[in-house]
């Protein structure tokens, strides 16, 4: 075999070596290229499915009782106490107020146990309603160290356009139900609230 020929063979051979390499490259790049795509779909069914169960698991928390009580509560909350402010009055001592009308004269030490606010936080409020005249504190005439809690005539017309506000903002609170609605959501909720007071007990 001449030199040229052997020299048309090397090449051929070479270029053929090449091309195999080649295609090899290429075939292994798309290999790799679609296990990316499809590692890529897996992620994303993966993701999708994993979105789908937070998703579920939120609509049953948000369809429970407990869930649905608390928004209900959080709104007639905000509505009551929007409905306070535009006479301006604080829910705390709205509460207060009213306990010392149904119970006054009272001791300080039972209107704290009646309305469940901490002490130190009750000589607030009833500060604060005592610089609106709107009740006093006296000595009480059965045992001189504690002071009667009363209500001040003041404090009787101001609790009464406050029950009005209140009324009004329940009033709104409900309005998505019709009376018979009412009465049964009303009969409901208040066997819930005795259940709960018979756990606390």
């Amino acid at each position: 075999m001449t030199e040229a020929a052997k020299a048309t063979k090397k090449t051929t051979g070479t270029a053929g070596t090449s091309k195999t390499a080649k295609t090899a490259k290429t075939a292994k790049a798309a290999t790799t290229a679609k296990a990316a795509k499809t590692a890529n779909a897996a992620k994303a069914v993966k993701s999708s499915s994993e979105e789908a169960g937070q998703a579920a698991a939120l609509s049953r928390i948000q369809a429970l009782p407990s869930w649905l009580l608390n928004r209900a509560s959080a709104r007639g909350r905000r509505l009551v106490a929007e409905a306070l402010a535009q006479d301006g009055m604080r829910m705390p001592h709205h509460a207060v107020l009213c306990a010392v009308a149904d119970l006054g004269p009272v001791a300080q030490a039972e209107l704290g146990r009646t309305t469940g606010f901490d002490p130190k936080d009750m000589v607030g409020i009833l500060n604060d309603l005592q610089a609106q005249r709107l009740i006093t504190r006296e000595p009480d005439p059965a045992d001189r160290r504690k002071n009667a809690i009363t209500l001040t005539e003041e404090g009787r017309r101001r609790l009464a356009r406050l029950t009005r506000l209140g009324d009004e903002a329940n009033e709104a609170l409900l309005s998505g139900l019709t009376p018979v609605e009412r009465e049964l959501f009303l009969e409901l909720l208040a066997r819930i609230a005795e259940e709960a007071e018979g756990e606390g007990s």
